[in-house]
């Protein structure tokens, strides 16, 4: 008896591979891109105006995580850009979200290249709150690449 019949790609079942390294997050969101465009108005034509395009924007890439015990590399890549080490270079990282199939292999893979975190913040202590605290991670992105697995 099939329990599980999934026909279509189901957004709970993701992973998240930052420089090649697997990593649990609860929540991925920000994999968008959108095209900005100019408007030009032609002298001596009122009908209609130029739309032409001009660059691509990313939004940020968020990651949420149920705050877990430090690992050493996570936490230095992450403080030297909060930490006021302005004075060394930026390091960046390649991040890969994979949506994937009820057997675990990718159906679609979004590849985020120049990855650098931009906020870090973790959510409120509350004493009436019976959840596991969530650690929230905000990544800047140059491209975004959409890779179909099938």
């Amino acid at each position: 008896m099939k329990i599980f019949n999934w026909d279509i790609p189901v957004a709970f079942y993701f992973q998240v591979k930052i420089q090649g390294g697997d990593f649990a997050f609860k929540e991925v969101s920000g994999l968008s891109s959108e095209l900005e465009t100019e408007t030009i108005i032609e002298g001596g034509n009122n009908d209609y105006v130029h739309i032409v395009p001009k660059n691509v924007k990313h939004s940020n890439l968020v990651l949420k995580r149920g705050l877990k015990p430090v690992n050493k590399d996570d936490v230095v890549w992450i403080s030297s850009f909060f930490n006021g080490s302005i004075r060394y270079p930026i390091t960046t990282v390649s991040i890969t979200i994979n949506l994937l199939q009820k057997d675990g292999t990718p159906v679609y893979s979004w590849n985020c290249n120049n990855v650098y975190p931009v906020k870090w913040e973790v959510e409120s202590l509350d004493s009436e709150k019976n959840s596991v605290l969530i650690e929230i991670l905000e990544l800047s992105y140059t491209r975004i690449e959409r890779i179909p697995c099938r």
